[in-house]
């Protein structure tokens, strides 16, 4: 930027604009200026600009409250990113929050995909009520918004998604169902206590050892990614909140 006294050109007198004249002790100001009370009109300018709405904010704006500057992709992370684009209209904001590390990034999704997507005794929407009853557990606002979604689209019941959400207890689930949310539950909110017979009643309601093996390593993914969530406030994708109702 040039300096002030180099910019700036002085004015000359003919185009000047009067000062302003300040009353002078010998010349007391008039009722109205001398009252604290505003003006009628000064009173609907104040009013008008005090109701004038703030401009919305995104509620994912920005995606974490931690400021990690994004790192490069691999191209195995960019086909991803893409896919995502392409299938569901937006890439996932849990995504975008990993993407400032590459291994990371790849890690995670890794993990998730074998869990959620990968070979399984459990269902795709079984997988989903885990991870919304444990996030609800944890109250984990990215979590339940994003899983809830899931539950809602692969159940076709949207009223299951906020029951899981609120309260898995008042939803109508089937034996296994009860029971598998059942061991979810107690595993995240106190996991020294789970024993053999936890194990023997999912066995009961239909479950193998792999699919307890499932359960619980599921359980154990969405108590870590609820965690990291919470910590670093992170915020889903707003286009969640209105899929399959």
């Amino acid at each position: 930027m040039a300096k002030a006294d180099k910019s700036i050109k002085t004015v000359s007198k003919a185009a000047s604009v009067k000062p302003l004249k300040v009353a002078s002790a010998k010349a007391p100001l008039k009722h109205a200026e001398m009252s604290s009370k505003p003006s009628p009109a000064r009173s609907a300018m104040m009013k008008a600009i005090t109701n004038k709405a703030a401009p919305a904010v995104a509620d994912d704006t920005p995606v974490i409250a931690l400021d990690l500057t994004p790192g490069k992709l691999s191209p195995a992370m960019t086909a991803y990113f893409k896919k995502c684009q392409d299938k569901l209209g937006f890439v996932p904001n849990v995504l975008l929050a990993y993407a400032f590390d590459n291994t990371k990034l790849e890690t995670f999704a890794a993990l998730y995909n074998d869990l959620m997507l990968g070979e399984s005794g459990l269902s795709k929407l079984e997988r989903e009520m885990i991870a919304v009853a444990v996030s609800s557990q944890n109250r984990c606002y990215y979590c339940l918004t994003a899983h809830g979604a899931a539950v809602r689209q692969y159940s076709g019941n949207p009223l299951l998604g906020e029951h899981l959400v609120m309260n898995y207890r008042v939803a109508r689930l089937s034996k296994r169902q009860r029971a598998m949310l059942d061991f979810a539950v107690k595993l995240t909110a106190s996991p020294w206590s789970v024993e053999e017979a936890d194990r023997e009643r999912l066995r009961r309601a239909g479950f193998t050892d792999r699919d307890i093996w499932d359960i619980s390593a599921i359980v154990g993914f969405f108590n870590m990614s609820n965690r990291v969530a919470s910590a670093t406030d992170m915020r889903p994708n707003a286009a969640y909140h209105k899929q399959a109702r």
